[in-house]
């Protein structure tokens, strides 16, 4: 059985610099002769809200003196703050930005084993202490396909992300107390693909469906973040409104130095609220 102390999530950081390149580009976009656009659409908008999600965690460390292993976890409850905003050009087109900080810290009893050439099989059983940090944002360029009440969004883009493991075990292997510690960081860009639907009941009040992946291979950091969410969105005023959804995101990241290979998966289940504006 595996015993758990979470800490509570950090305050928001500062944007990460693909947060400043979005709002410059929103800013200084072309006004093209502009139509009416779909009502599911707005011309721009800017939300802030958060992420409550109900986590499940799994973790495997492989150093030479054996490979630790979690089953899979849930430590409670944790908020994320989130960020988004969207900007319609033209008609059809548009750019889109997000953000959000995942943080946690495990501790615990971890196990497992394994073969080792002349040497038999190895056991390992000890505690771990595991930190995960991760920054994430996107920014895309979507295609809006259709004009009426219901529209269809077609997005490619980059995600920047920021990724931080620290690993601090007591091992005891065949009898023998090994200590493994190991902490460090890494940052990349990854390209993105996602696509979206958006169906006004009337003006103020909209439904929208989004899903989204990113995939990187290669570097110290590789692995995979795919994100989906549904929800609606009421205005009871016309520029301000409510934005309630719920969404699961799906990270799941190695990281690899000379003594060992650290591999973190987190499923993060829940819903999300935001509040909105738009212009």
């Amino acid at each position: 059985m595996l015993l758990l102390r979470s800490r509570p999530l950090a305050s928001l950081a500062r944007w990460p610099t693909l947060g400043a390149l979005a709002g410059v580009g929103f800013l200084f976009a072309p006004p093209s002769a502009w139509a009416d656009p779909s009502p599911a659409l707005d011309r721009f908008s800017f939300s802030v809200g958060a992420f409550s999600a109900d986590p499940k965690f799994n973790a495997s460390v492989s150093s030479p003196y054996g490979a630790l292993r979690t089953r899979d976890l849930e430590p409670g409850r944790v908020t994320m703050p989130r960020i988004t905003a969207d900007m319609l050009i033209g008609d059809s087109h548009g750019l889109s930005f997000d953000y959000y900080r995942y943080k946690r810290d495990y501790f615990g009893q971890a196990g497992g084993s394994d073969s080792f050439g002349g040497f038999g099989t190895v056991s390992a059983v000890g505690n771990a202490n595991i930190n995960v940090k991760l920054d994430f944002a996107k920014l895309s360029y979507k295609w809006w396909l259709g004009s009426g009440n219901t529209v269809f969004g077609l997005g490619a883009g980059a995600a920047y992300y920021r990724i931080g493991v620290g690993t601090n075990a007591n091992v005891a292997v065949n009898g023998r107390i090994r200590t493994l510690n190991e902490d460090s960081s890494d940052d990349a860009i990854a390209p993105l693909l996602e696509v979206g639907v958006r169906h006004a009941i009337n003006p103020d009040l909209r439904l929208f469906a989004d899903l989204s992946g990113v995939r990187k291979g290669g570097g110290r950091f590789h692995g995979s973040i795919y994100n989906a969410s549904a929800g609606v969105e009421w205005f009871p005023v016309k520029n301000v409104g409510l934005v309630l959804a719920y969404g699961a995101t799906h990270i799941d990241m190695a990281r690899e130095s000379s003594t060992a290979e650290t591999r973190v998966k987190v499923k993060l289940n829940g819903p999300s609220a935001f509040l909105k504006a738009r212009f």
